[in-house]
């Protein structure tokens, strides 16, 4: 095969023409006769047994073309990415298929190749960094969380309060039917976790154990299709009511729960690693708007494609998370499989995805405009790195990943390093208001976004279940 022509054109896109000579294509027509002849039933001869002559006799000489020019193909693809030094993104499509009068076989390929950018500032970016003190309140909180999961419950002979624990039995009625999905026996429900419809919960503070009660619910305009605002009677038998003791909070429940052996030291601890938490998150925000500013200030056009693949390997990534690898899933399916649609992709993945490509982009960029080629210490260190997050060996991640992928992983991180390690940290103080503003409205819309994707794994995860 040769590369007969190739054009790159306006929006990364390209066209190249690769050819299979005559003896070639002779060869791709002679194993689709081999591969196919078994199907075939020639009168006069046993089923399998026809000549190629004879079946092309019948049914035309071109007859074995179609499947020749499919095995020849991806060869062909291959062939003219390699010669014409392109690097393809999202799926190529044959524009043209010629059998010349020689017998030669030509194909014609449209496709979308890798944007080229152009840099602009990405060193001494200016951006905010938070700084801020754990308060009292926030460690008393995070105490009182470990306090409550260590609770003990106790039953109780006076009726429920909020905070509460209710085992009841419960089925519901719509229209004075039983309707599916509204019963259950034996069900232990916290009062105030708003874990049931809204309203549930509060009609049963009151109650005690061995009591019966009707009470009125209105499910959610937004909630199943088949209750949705619907009015309905659920029927409560209240088995048991327990409420939560709490362990004192000194120097033994210190002991039991952490190493050490008082309280204050403990909570010492508590407000160590609430800072740590604290201050690792504003270094992150930091570091994002670094790389926000700097994929600001590249230029050059990005394939949707580009878009379209990333959102999709999120998709399937969540899914993974589920045990749900099944490659051919379409997005329509993983989509349904989320509780999703196409506008809620928008606001929770697209831009996440969006973020991504542009970072990854701007990275090699930087690595490229900056000659960085990790040495071979580096390069090993950075193998062995990564096979511990993994819990492999450093050859193990190399025969998996490949050496020419982490290289480039490397010198993603080390342009990642250099961008963010020449940047000026600024206070909310030292920055223009409006861009400060700007900055802390942006690092707020991000983290709604998270939690826009984090709902929708969660309501998946529940549906998995």
């Amino acid at each position: 095969m040769i590369l007969k022509n190739i054009e790159k054109k306006e929006h990364n896109t390209a066209v190249f023409t690769v050819a299979a000579d005559s003896a070639e294509f002779e060869k791709a027509v002679n194993g689709a006769y081999l591969k196919n002849k078994k199907d075939v039933y020639i009168p006069g001869f046993r089923k399998g047994k026809a000549p190629r002559q004879v079946i092309e006799g019948m049914y035309g000489r071109e007859v074995f073309y179609q499947d020749a020019m499919d095995d020849l193909a991806p060869e062909a693809f291959s062939l003219g990415v390699k010669e014409g030094e392109l690097r393809v993104v999202g799926q190529p499509r044959i524009s043209d298929v010629n059998v010349t009068e020689e017998k030669a076989c030509e194909f014609t390929f449209d496709v979308t190749t890798y944007p080229e950018v152009v840099l602009g500032d990405y060193k001494g970016i200016e951006a905010l960094r938070t700084s801020e003190t754990v308060s009292d309140e926030t460690v008393d909180n995070e105490i009182k969380s470990v306090q409550k999961r260590n609770a003990r419950m106790l039953t109780v002979e006076r009726p429920a309060e909020m905070g509460d624990t209710v085992n009841i039995d419960f089925e519901g009625f719509l229209n004075g039917e039983p309707f599916d999905g509204g019963k259950a026996e034996g069900h232990s429900l916290e009062l105030g976790s708003n874990s049931f419809v809204p309203g549930f919960e509060e009609q049963l503070v009151g109650m005690s154990a061995g009591e019966e009660k009707d009470i009125d619910i209105t499910f959610p305009e937004n909630y199943a299709e088949n209750l949705a605002g619907k009015a309905v009677v659920f029927h409560i038998v209240c088995n048991e009511v327990s409420a939560p003791e709490y362990p004192e909070l000194d120097d033994e429940f210190a002991k039991d729960v952490s190493e050490f052996d008082t309280f204050e030291e403990y909570k010492a601890d508590v407000r160590a690693n609430l800072q740590k938490r604290m201050d690792d998150s504003a270094e992150t925000a930091f570091k994002d708007e670094v790389i926000r500013k700097a994929c600001e200030n590249m230029t050059g056009e990005i394939p949707e494609v580009m878009f379209e693949e990333k959102v999709d390997e999120f998709l399937r990534n969540y899914a993974a998370q589920f045990g749900m690898n099944d490659r051919d899933m379409t997005r329509e399916e993983l989509l349904k499989l989320f509780g999703m649609n196409e506008d809620s992709l928008k606001f929770s993945i697209r831009p996440a995805a969006e973020a991504q490509v542009k970072t990854e982009l701007l990275l090699e960029a930087v690595a490229k405009a900056e000659g960085l080629e990790p040495t071979e210490e580096e390069l090993q260190a950075y193998y062995e790195k990564t096979a511990k997050d993994v819990g492999a060996t450093a050859d193990d991640v190399k025969r998996y990943f490949g050496e020419d992928f982490l290289k480039n992983e490397l010198k993603k991180e080390q342009a990642m390093n250099l961008i963010v390690g020449s940047a000026v940290a600024k206070s909310a103080d030292e920055m223009d208001p409006e861009e400060a503003a700007k900055e802390m409205k942006e690092e707020f819309a991000d983290e709604v976004a998270g939690e826009a994707v984090a709902e929708a794994v969660e309501q998946a995860e529940e549906k998995a279940e």
